[in-house]
């Protein structure tokens, strides 16, 4: 996946899960519930653009750390509405599953990079 695809459906998620928060109940755990994946779900794409722009290595894995934590915290976010019964699960199935994908990308990218820097230092050494 290139980085533009992963910007675009990152801006995606954001989209989707705005749109989701939209149709939460007024409620207080609704409130709660939505600001919470509000937060998370916008912050998969905006620190995965903040990682794009990174001046080194050790700077864009960092950042993706963080984009994978908003993942995973999406997901969570979106298990408990769930499980609260505010949307069905049904509903969440395909948003759930994006989040995971997601996290699954990020982790993958995170580790590849670190071998790639240790591989380097390594090398640089020799």
């Amino acid at each position: 996946m290139t980085e533009r695809e992963l910007k675009d459906r990152t801006k995606a998620f954001a989209l989707r899960v705005l749109k989701l928060i939209d149709t939460l109940p007024d409620t207080r755990s609704g409130r709660v519930l939505a600001g919470q994946l509000g937060r998370s779900g916008t912050s998969v794409g905006a620190n995965y653009r903040a990682a794009c722009r990174s001046r080194s290595t050790a700077e864009m894995i960092s950042k993706l750390s963080v984009v994978e934590e908003e993942a995973d915290e999406s997901a969570f976010w979106l298990e408990l509405i769930g499980d609260h019964g505010m949307v069905s699960v049904a509903k969440l199935d395909a948003l759930s599953r994006e989040a995971g994908e997601l996290t699954a990308i990020v982790v993958a990218s995170r580790k590849t990079l670190q071998a790639n820097n240790r591989k380097s230092k390594i090398q640089n050494r020799k």
